[in-house]
């Protein structure tokens, strides 16, 4: 395995939005992974991992080369709660032909979704023992003691402990983003409940919100 790169930044082109990866790894026999540690489960990490993968292939493949150069790739989004509602420890996603499931499209992509708060599914033991980590439950896992040390002995660093203050108050922020966001479709749903008209609620939530016009049509828009 080669060495991981953290906080990987990929920035193809001047005025598109770069994407800054938590750990990307290649495991120098052809497959690289990209992994991220989500503190707060948004609806749009679907498309999140979409762009992830579509900014990971295009620094894979330089000018002039096949496309089957590109590598074999898994984007995996480890969360503390379930995305999905179906209590799975770990859902993964492959093209198929919706035609015929049995056809794969084979185009060597796999996004990844772990899920900490996880109820069902097979998986192995020490991958239950790391999300039961994550989780912030008690292992007695030989791995999770390894990394429970490690993750100790990198507070006590003190360039380790500055950044993980800096992802601490990130995933903080994050999570008061995300309260703030539910509370607003929150509001939505209750304008449309109260039979309010578009024009209504979106007004209001100008006002209880501090919104420009273009973001409550843009939240209201999202929530339809």
């Amino acid at each position: 395995m080669e060495y991981p790169e953290l906080q990987k930044t990929i920035k193809e082109d001047y005025d598109a939005k770069g994407v800054r990866l938590d750990v990307y790894v290649n495991d120098g026999k052809g497959t690289v992974y990209d992994i991220e540690m989500q503190a707060v489960t948004s609806i749009h990490l679907p498309r999140r991992t979409r762009y992830y993968q579509s900014m990971i292939d295009l620094q894979l493949v330089e000018k002039g080369q096949d496309y089957d150069t590109l590598n074999k790739s898994y984007v995996i989004f480890i969360c503390l709660s379930d995305l999905f509602g179906k209590g799975r420890y770990m859902y993964t996603f492959e093209n198929i032909c919706r035609e015929d499931c049995e056809i794969m499209l084979n185009d060597g992509a796999k996004k990844i979704f772990l899920n900490a708060d996880g109820k069902s599914g097979t998986v192995g033991r020490e991958l239950k023992a790391f999300l039961d980590y994550v989780a912030g439950k008690p292992s007695e896992d030989t791995f999770v003691k390894k990394l429970q040390y490690a993750v100790e002995k990198a507070k006590r660093n003190r360039k380790w402990r500055h950044e993980y203050m800096t992802l601490l108050m990130r995933d903080r922020e994050n999570q008061k983003i995300g309260k703030e966001i539910g509370k607003i479709f929150g509001a939505i749903s209750m304008g449309k409940d109260l039979g309010l008209s578009e024009e209504e609620i979106i007004s209001r939530l100008q006002a209880k919100f501090d919104l420009t016009e273009e973001q409550a049509k843009a939240y209201f828009d999202e929530a339809e």
